[in-house]
């Protein structure tokens, strides 16, 4: 899985600290294990982050600040609307969800951020909702979608129904059907008259 951030050595650490959480889980995972993955001395990874919850939180936000750019640009893309749906629902989720549903700790990454870093993912999705609730006040506004209810409203089902392909999927082929299958039924339901 690939981190963005403008710094590399803090790149370096966030890529180190996913790979041995996704190798021996984040419980199992030391500061010494990510330090040596990254190259660095423990005291050089300190200087950049606290301990491994801050890490993890890091590495949380930095998936937050990529894929709520990605997804907006997927949206104001030229295509069908399904097709820019799926494309959306694809950034939002893919990578990070192939990367945890085809690791061997992958979901134990996933839970412990739930419990680490929670305002963090919080944060996070507070701003994909609002990407998607605004990019469906314009697309209303020029007649590209016709919008069954509020558009937060709607914004925030779109983000609950990604939950729950997440959390239900068993493997990366079943949560790339149900993002599909989801891109499908909310386009239809927002196609214009």
């Amino acid at each position: 899985m690939s981190i963005s951030t403008r710094d590399p050595k803090q790149r370096a650490i966030l890529e180190a600290a996913w790979g041995g959480f996704a190798t021996y889980g984040y419980r199992k995972t030391s500061m010494d294990d990510i330090a040596k993955r990254a190259g660095m001395s423990r005291p050089a990874v300190y200087l950049h982050f606290r301990n491994k919850e801050a890490i993890l939180k890091a590495m949380i936000d930095a998936h937050y600040a990529d894929t709520t750019g990605r997804v907006r640009d997927a949206l104001v893309a030229d295509g069908e609307l399904g097709e820019r749906l799926q494309a959306a629902f694809c950034a939002q989720g893919g990578e990070v969800m192939e990367a945890m549903l085809s690791t061997p700790h992958g979901m134990e990454v996933l839970e412990a951020s739930v419990s680490t870093a929670g305002d963090h993912i919080e944060a996070g999705e507070a701003a994909m909702r609002k990407i998607y609730e605004q990019w469906l006040v314009e697309a209303e506004a020029a007649s590209q979608v016709h919008l069954p209810g509020e558009a937060a409203d709607i914004a925030r089902t779109f983000c609950s129904a990604m939950k729950g392909v997440k959390h239900t999927a068993a493997d990366y082929v079943a949560y790339r059907a149900g993002v599909c299958q989801l891109a499908q039924l909310f386009s239809a339901a927002l196609r214009p008259g």
